[in-house]
């Protein structure tokens, strides 16, 4: 581990060690150790989300060899209880939040996957669907309140590094703001799929659109399993 990312663990930033080989000399620039500061200042003064240790969740959660999918997101939920590091994703238990409702109605629609009684989407990051959003942080109750602090420089690297794999990934950019890391993908090796963002704003551009069937077929043609799209159900007892 270099020195910068030994300071970012102690300001409470550490990277997941099967990411840490490809995204050390970006925690060794001057940057990340103002982003590390920034957020245990912002921690000190304010509740953010998700919780302290949970930043890299989506990182931890999909290692860095076993990518197949990336999933991008904008921001962290902003209520209570709701982020846990994972784009899209919210803890069983927690209620579903609009945006990831539309995606289960979506898939339904597209896959006759049934909507789980929880958002809970481990099982998609398991299986190499790696939920990453823009920005890891953000002050309670008040949406893009980290943005511009370091976050998008950081996962730009992440998404570069996974773009730099030799084995082909399928990126999913929902949303004028997700498509905008067009850019930062070598679409001759990868596939990429766009559309509206899954938002109750752009819902009805967002229905009918089939990422799932989509991201399914360009894994099989990479001669790779298809994702399982069910999320298991949580039952009380």
């Amino acid at each position: 581990m270099t020195d910068t990312v030994e300071a970012g663990v102690g300001a409470g930033l550490e990277l997941p060690e099967s990411w840490r080989g490809v995204l050390a000399d970006e925690a060794g620039k001057p940057y990340f150790a103002e982003l590390a500061a920034f957020v245990a200042a912002q921690r000190a003064e304010h509740q953010v989300f998700p919780p302290a240790g949970q930043e890299f969740s989506a990182l931890d959660a999909t290692p860095y060899d076993k990518v197949r999918v990336l999933v991008l997101g904008q921001d962290p939920y902003h209520d209570d209880n709701q982020a846990h590091g994972m784009s899209f994703s919210v803890l069983p238990g927690v209620k579903t939040p609009p945006s990831l409702r539309n995606i289960f109605k979506e898939l339904d629609a597209d896959l006759g996957v049934p909507a789980p009684d929880n958002g809970y989407l481990m099982s998609w990051a398991e299986q190499g669907v790696l939920l990453l959003n823009a920005v890891l942080t953000v002050r309670a109750h008040e949406p893009n309140s980290h943005k511009a602090k370091g976050w998008e420089k950081f996962t730009d690297a992440v998404i570069k590094a996974v773009s730099d794999r030799e084995e082909p990934v399928v990126f999913v950019l929902w949303g004028n703001y997700a498509k905008k890391k067009l850019p930062l993908i070598d679409t001759s090796r990868h596939v990429v799929v766009q559309g509206a963002h899954p938002s109750p704003l752009s819902a009805k551009l967002f229905f009918g659109s089939r990422p799932f069937s989509q991201i399914n077929e360009a894994l099989e043609g990479f001669g790779v399993d298809p994702i399982d799209w069910r999320v298991p159900d949580v039952k009380a007892g």
